[in-house]
């Protein structure tokens, strides 16, 4: 209704479109902040700073008409500032409080190498696997000492099931040129403690899980030749049947 009857005054062509942010924050330090902004067509003509409403300095002549009036309107006002003081805070601290066992819940992520399609000649695709890690924020990179590897490609944060997160980081390099190269990953549920994958650790492994099939086969392999020398030297018994 304020709006309606101050629209010639504010120059408001109908149809108009309002925007009106309200809402609390918590900072890090524990301090609960609050922020509301008016603006007309994206054009925004006050604003609130320390429990106080402003005018917009880029709104000219209209942001501080407009905030005039609705400064004037001391119930408006004191709906908006009872809300930004007194309401939204209380509301923040309750759903935090409600969210607390969720939000604190730290587990550790699991991470694991792998390599992708083969991005062209002479060249390979490295991944790093992290899966199973809460809360969502995480700090995976590719690494050769203390450098962080440039052209390192990050996918998005997916979610799991169970409600931990997964994520994938590639790195694709010169085949010749993958010596030192790890995979970092830093989450607040280690402790400080960052989980380092080395590439070539990765490698070895891979080698010995090809040499522990190979071995198997070429061992059956020699014994299947083995046995067929032997059955085709061997004689087949005479059978002998009685004459009628």
């Amino acid at each position: 209704q304020l709006i309606h009857r101050h629209a010639s005054e504010w120059q408001l062509n109908y149809p108009f479109e309002i925007q009106i942010t309200l809402g609390c924050e918590l900072d890090p330090g524990g301090a609960i902040g609050s922020f509301y902004r008016f603006a007309d067509q994206g054009s925004e003509l006050f604003h609130s700073q320390n429990n106080s409403l402003l005018p917009s300095p880029k709104g000219g002549t209209r942001a501080q008409d407009v905030y005039r009036v609705f400064n004037e309107n001391h119930v408006t006002k004191y709906i908006v500032q009872r809300i930004l003081s007194d309401t939204c805070p209380r509301l923040l601290l309750s759903i935090l409080d409600a969210g607390k066992a969720d939000l604190q819940r730290q587990v550790k992520p699991e991470a694991w190498l792998s390599t992708g399609p083969n991005p062209g000649p002479g060249r390979q695709m490295l991944v790093c696997h992290v899966s199973g890690f809460h809360p969502k924020p995480i700090w995976v990179k590719w690494m050769r000492g203390e450098q962080v590897q440039q052209g390192t490609q990050q996918s998005g944060i997916l979610p799991n099931a169970d409600g931990t997160w997964y994520l994938q980081v590639f790195l694709e390099v010169e085949a010749t040129e993958t010596s030192g190269l790890y995979c970092r990953v830093r989450h607040s549920s280690l402790g400080g403690q960052d989980i380092l994958l080395y590439l070539e650790h990765h490698q070895g492994s891979v080698s010995l899980i090809i040499l522990a099939v190979m071995v198997p086969l070429v061992l059956l392999t020699a014994l299947a030749f083995w046995l067929r020398k032997r059955w085709s030297h061997c004689e087949l018994p005479a059978i002998l049947l009685p004459l009628e």
